[in-house]
Order: structure tokens, then sequence, then C-alpha cells
């Protein structure tokens, strides 16, 4: 499989985490999306979207959005279930999945921000502030849906899902806009537990070809 993608984006960092829990080897193709590149006609065959990350199967298939590509590779693939057997738990992983991937994800990526900027000729500090605004809203009502829920040390139980998948990217993301992380324990605590396995440590950012000092 080859996985089109860049280091810093948060969706791809989903998918490269999925690959890495489920065991699955994989080519690295990097698309550097902050330079435009996604926008090329030479990625047009690998990014149908102009988006990223894309993985392309081994008979040529191309998937795009990362959820829906996680969710493949889980009902697809051996290894570690992302997704719970129960219908209730899978109703609860994706509801906090979702908080990330359609809450916070979509107003704060890069190209709402570059938006913000050229476009409405936001300013560099309220564009920060718009950043910090929503990924601290969408965290907290993260927060909550885990205090709901019995402890486990990660987001749903005492084994990383989909959740988690999508936890640490925002996590990540939000460390360097300077997000305010106070007041989320059992959300820093699954981030935590997260960083303590190697499938997270690979996929995440400074440990990708393209990373750039």
């Amino acid at each position: 499989m080859k996985l089109y993608n860049y280091f810093r984006s948060s969706a791809s960092f989903r998918v490269r985490i999925a690959l890495n829990l489920k065991g699955l080897p994989y080519e690295y193709v990097p698309v550097h999306i902050a330079r435009g590149e996604h926008k090329q006609a030479a990625w047009a065959g690998q990014l149908p979207e102009g988006l990223v990350p894309s993985l392309e199967l081994d008979d040529g298939t191309l998937l795009t959005q990362s959820m829906a590509i996680i969710e493949y590779l889980d009902e697809t693939q051996s290894g570690p279930r992302l997704l719970p057997a129960d219908a209730l738990g899978r109703a609860r992983v994706r509801a906090l999945s979702q908080i990330v991937a359609c809450e916070i994800h979509p107003i704060n990526n890069l190209r709402v921000l570059k938006y913000l900027v050229h476009e409405l000729k936001v300013e560099e500090e309220p564009k920060n502030t718009w950043y910090r605004h929503w990924v601290r809203t969408g965290l907290e009502a993260f927060e909550k849906q885990l205090a709901a829920a019995p402890a486990g040390r990660f987001c749903h139980g005492d084994a990383p899902t989909l959740a988690d998948c999508c936890l640490v990217p925002q996590i990540f993301n939000g460390q360097r806009f300077k997000v305010d992380f106070s007041g989320l324990p059992r959300t820093m605590a699954a981030f935590e537990a997260c960083m303590a396995l190697d499938a997270f440590q690979q996929a995440q950012p400074s440990a990708c070809p393209d990373a750039e000092a």
C-alpha cells in the first residue's frame, strides 16, 4: 500500500497511527500541502479530492478521507480492532472521533487558516486565538464524554481505538498553537497512554521522512 500524506496533516497522522496499530507495512509518499503540492496536476491521479491523505491499495484502488480509510482497514485487515465489537461501544468511539474530525478539525485545518489570513486579512494573533478557542471548546466536550464513561487507560477502555487515532494528532497540533490543556484529566491521560506506544511514537510528525527541522 502507498500512503499519500503530509507529515503535519492531522488527518494523515490518524491513518499512520492506524496502519501502525494494525501492523501494516506501507510506502510513505510525501505531499507538501503547505507548499500547495496537493493542488498540482501531477498529483491529481493520486489525490482525487485534492486533499491528503489518500491510501492506494495493492490493486491500485484509491481510498480517501481518513475516517473511511481507517474503518476500511479495521474491517478488512487483521490486528487489534480499532472499533469495539458491541454497537454501543462503536457508537461511543465514533462520537468521540467525530468531535475531533467533524467539530474541531474542519474549522481549524490549514486551508481554513490560510483563508482567514489571505482572504479575510486576519492578523496572526487573532488567527491563533480562533484556533485555540475551537480546539479548547471541542476538547472540553471530549472530556465530558470521557468523564461520563467508565475509567480506562485510553479513550475507550484499555486498548487504543479510532478515537485515540483522532485525539493524538489534535493534541499535537494544539501544542504547536499553545492551546490550554488544563482541566482535561481524562483526555490528557489518554494522550499520554497513547504516546507510550511505539505505534503512536513512530507515526508522529517528527518521525516522518519529510519532517522539517
